[in-house]
């Protein structure tokens, strides 16, 4: 079966950075490492076409600001007439540590704008690769943190992680989130 991984982030080169486009950054990451196609403008935004193990992989990052990723998303489903349990979404989470991975279906939206928006267009049943960012420590610094550059001291942790992600794709596109998650923590052991 065909599989539609989305990574949320803002189009434009002065967001590349940003805490919030983790989504993108590791969808670009698993696209390196495995080889997929060149990217196509389509579905309001870019896709890639490609393998992983075994598995048709698209991946898609909707290039219509965060808010509006769920017009994308859907657009795509409906063009492969995949249904919500094809979809995998990966995004940057406040509520967990730096650089932590953890992977869930369905559940809540956390204030995630990205997230918000798909469950307009399909509702909250979909599996979410959570990207940990950290919490500030307090809500007043939420929109700074989460639209701040990752910092020159975390570059070699972020390329790290982004890297073990890539990795250990093959299990996600398996359906064993479990066996990601323990090899991703494996990798990323200091």
């Amino acid at each position: 079966m065909t599989q539609l991984w989305v990574g949320l982030g803002n189009p434009g080169p002065q967001y590349a950075l940003h805490r919030h486009n983790v989504g993108f950054m590791a969808l670009d990451t698993i696209a390196e490492v495995h080889g997929f196609g060149p990217e196509a403008k389509k579905f309001q935004g870019w896709l890639r076409e490609g393998r992983i193990g075994g598995a048709k992989v698209l991946l898609l990052k909707p290039a219509t600001f965060m808010n509006e990723s769920g017009r994308s998303v859907a657009e795509a489903l409906r063009f492969y007439k995949l249904d919500a349990d094809a979809l995998t979404v990966f995004h940057d989470e406040l509520d967990l540590a730096p650089f932590k991975v953890k992977v869930r279906s369905g559940g809540g939206l956390a204030g995630h704008n990205g997230l918000r928006s798909i469950n307009q267009y399909l509702g909250p049943d979909f599996r979410r690769v959570r990207i940990g960012i950290g919490h500030p420590g307090h809500k007043d610094r939420v929109t700074g943190h989460v639209l701040g550059n990752y910092a020159k001291a975390e570059q070699d942790d972020l390329a790290a992680m982004l890297g073990a992600i890539a990795a250990e794709a093959e299990w996600l596109a398996r359906g064993d989130d479990t066996r990601f998650m323990s090899d991703l923590a494996l990798r990323l052991q200091d």
